[in-house]
């Protein structure tokens, strides 16, 4: 059996059609999710680029990798990951586009990597020991650069890789990142060994910004007509007051047309990498014969002006829920279905691994979804983000937060709200579930080195890390 992998970058869990979202068109993804298993209540346990990955490609919770918020510069040191277990296995293992990984031609277990992160501060500006500056070390840059020249970059919208501007690519499609990612995977099937299974992993950029996809990706998309942000009785307004001019703020515009221009720009995005998926679904199936399990997930979500809130790293549904879905055609694949039980990115390593027959390291702590007896009450996830810093509790109907710099507690009944427009931490009726996550929570907590648990009651305003110095392995 061959696996395909296929990872976006800051893609919302209910930004596909089937999922019901009023305006995203993902025909693509709608026919792989129909014929295949969706998980509908999927989440991303630390909802930023590195943890989260880290997650994936290991299997670990972050109690586990050890990294608990966004930190460039660590070094990628750990036994069993997901493309290494396959390669040892016999599997032929690639990967064609973002890995995230330090330092970034580290392959974490991959036989060969076609790399682009897209544009990364850390690795633009530091001098790093293993001289893997991005200007030297990213096969995407070096591509587009043999075609229009040495001053060519992945910044030549003129927009930053953490701004809400939008504005379409202004070269050619097939030199758009997503196009060369797909490219790249295509060609990795013409020249694959034949007498091996593979593991290919194509891991877009997008709609991580800038949002930036083809003009005709844009037009798709009415920004007048697109649906409004979603708000409730809990934000605080003002943040767009102090941070809604700045292109790069995690408010989002505080200009309605420049909010709604960045929701079509997103939208372009996830409609491009849904159209090049179906390139690339063309030719696998051209070429593999069918037997082809496929996964599709994200990384993180992204806000995009929901609660006054802009990017990611937040406990909130547009944050930290993600599609996941799993199709194809392979031996022993169940029905189409739609499941509720909670699942998360840990659990990617033991269900392809398992998917496979290969021996899954007692390493990981997701669990195989493929399995009749997978299924778990809840998920604990955390991200550092200063005052914002944040523990949650998600199960599938409910969700309580704890602030871990403030004290500050929130809770959604996601089943009656599931755009978390009402906190409901103080309505009578919710004190004893409220009451019943906290205390899983303080479970969670009542062995890490920060120590946010004393006398069985959570501690805020205690010193954090974004990388745990003892993680508990």
């Amino acid at each position: 059996m061959n696996i395909l992998l296929i990872i976006a970058d800051q893609w919302r869990g209910d930004c596909l059609g089937i999922d019901g979202h009023p305006d995203v068109k993902t025909p693509v993804l709608d026919r792989l999710a129909a014929t295949g298993t969706r998980f509908a209540n999927a989440y991303t346990a630390c909802p930023s680029c590195i943890p989260a990955r880290a997650a994936l490609y290991t299997g670990m919770s972050q109690e586990r990798h050890g990294r608990v918020g966004y930190a460039d510069g660590v070094t990628w040191n750990y036994p069993h990951t997901l493309a290494g277990e396959l390669t040892k296995a016999g599997y032929q293992t690639q990967c064609c586009g973002k890995l995230h990984v330090h330092p970034p031609r580290n392959r974490v277990g991959y036989e060969a990597v076609d790399l682009h992160d897209g544009y990364l501060h850390y690795y633009r500006t530091a001098t790093c020991r293993y001289c893997d500056n991005q200007h030297t070390s990213d096969d995407y840059l070096w591509a587009l650069r043999s075609e229009l020249g040495a001053a060519a970059d992945v910044t030549d919208t003129g927009i930053d890789c953490n701004s809400w501007l939008a504005r379409p690519w202004p070269y050619d499609e097939r030199l758009h990142p997503t196009t060369w990612a797909t490219d790249r995977a295509i060609d990795f099937l013409r020249r694959r060994e034949r007498e091996k299974p593979f593991f290919l992993t194509v891991s877009y950029v997008r709609p991580h910004p800038p949002f930036d996809a083809p003009a005709q990706y844009f037009d798709m998309y009415d920004p007048d007509k697109l649906t409004l942000p979603e708000y409730g009785d809990w934000e605080d307004r003002s943040r767009l007051d102090r941070g809604g001019r700045i292109t790069d703020s995690d408010t989002g515009p505080a200009d309605p047309a420049l909010l709604a221009r960045a929701r079509q720009g997103y939208y372009a995005c996830i409609s491009q990498i849904d159209f090049q998926i179906g390139r690339l679904l063309e030719a696998l199936y051209a070429d593999s014969g069918g037997d082809t399990l496929i996964l599709f997930t994200s990384d993180h979500g992204e806000m995009l002006g929901d609660h006054c809130f802009f990017r990611k790293s937040l406990p909130y549904e547009g944050s930290a829920r993600i599609p996941l879905i799993i199709s194809g055609s392979y031996k022993g694949k169940p029905a189409p279905s739609v499941r509720c039980d909670v699942a998360e990115l840990r659990d990617v390593m033991p269900t392809l691994l398992g998917a496979a027959g290969v021996a899954v390291p007692d390493t990981c702590d997701g669990l195989n979804l493929l399995s009749p007896h997978a299924g778990r009450e809840y998920i604990h996830g955390e991200h550092l983000n200063g005052q914002l810093g944040n523990h949650f509790i998600v199960t599938n109907r409910d969700k309580y937060i704890w602030f871990s710099q403030t004290g500050r507690e929130q809770y959604f009944d996601l089943d009656a709200d599931p755009y978390e427009r009402r906190d409901a931490i103080n309505d009578p009726c919710c004190t004893e579930r409220a009451a019943y996550l906290r205390a899983a929570l303080i479970k969670e907590l009542s062995f890490r080195e920060e120590g946010f648990v004393a006398d069985g009651a959570l501690v805020p305003g205690r010193p954090v890390k974004a990388v745990l110095e003892h993680p508990s392995r």
